[in-house]
């Protein structure tokens, strides 16, 4: 793990900070430096923020539902108060929460999808830009996914090549504002169990019929990586802090894809 200091004195707002590849980056820029607001709906992000203190980092938590533009409004406001400033937004908030051919899909789950893995995106965007246009200067790292090619997901792709377009529109419109809008897409994660699960229904054991379907996810997903297997954690964060770094201070408007070879 790289012991550099690449966000010392930077205000680092991650969202879905609570688990997964959202956890290692707040955990990651925290001992890089950088002062931490780490936003998620759930409850356990506070004790993402106790680890970062544990550790001698300073960071702060705020929950909200960034699936509506308020929640979205709430975290960049708590960040400021807090911090006084953002340099740096991590959108991370996203995942699918169905895996099953797209004719299966009931209307409300199709706008739940695009719900959890667009409008985070956007709402946080467009809660951070005035600042970051005020300041002239700012860095927005945008979590999509190589899934925009991808078997029994067809919302949650839908959603991804979103982020990718809005990726490259505000990188194209914000350049002359000195902020600078990438994306990373990951592919296949390995990553513990959720303590959140996605999907907020009863918990209750998959059909057969599911199970498949979602066996057929993870076996495209490995199939179309060159390296055939899933990625780590740790392999997921570090291209994101590359591009919230100023490492690539001459990089915008780009989505790197993270998946083993597969461009999705």
């Amino acid at each position: 793990m790289s012991t550099a200091q690449r966000f010392q004195d930077k205000v680092v707002l991650v969202t879905g900070a609570a688990q997964g590849i959202g956890q290692g980056v707040a955990l990651r820029i925290g001992a890089e430096g950088g002062q931490v607001l780490a936003v998620d709906r759930s409850d356990i992000v506070d004790e993402v923020v106790a680890q970062i203190r544990e550790a001698g980092g300073e960071a702060a938590s705020a929950h909200a539902d960034l699936e509506t533009y308020a929640g979205a409004q709430h975290a960049v406001a708590q960040c400021l108060a807090q911090f006084g400033r953002i340099d740096v937004l991590v959108n991370n908030v996203g995942g699918t929460i169905w895996a099953k051919p797209y004719e299966h899909y009931e209307e409300q789950q199709i706008e739940a999808e695009v719900r959890r893995s667009l409008f985070p995106t956007l709402w946080c965007c467009r809660a951070v830009l005035p600042h970051m246009v005020e300041r002239q200067r700012g860095v927005i790292v945008n979590v999509s996914s190589v899934a925009t090619r991808g078997v029994h997901r067809a919302p949650y792709s839908a959603a991804k090549g979103g982020v990718n377009a809005l990726t490259a529109s505000l990188a194209m419109e914000h350049a002359r504002n000195g902020i600078r809008i990438n994306a990373t897409a990951p592919g296949g994660t390995d990553a513990p169990p959720r303590r959140v699960p996605r999907n907020q229904a009863p918990a209750s054991q998959p059909t057969a019929t599911e199970t498949a379907w979602y066996q057929g996810v993870v076996d495209q997903t490995k199939n179309s990586s060159l390296m055939h297997r899933y990625g780590t954690i740790a392999e997921q964060v570090a291209p994101i802090l590359f591009f919230a770094s100023d490492e690539s201070s001459y990089v915008t408007g780009s989505v790197l894809a993270v998946a083993g070879g597969d461009l999705g």
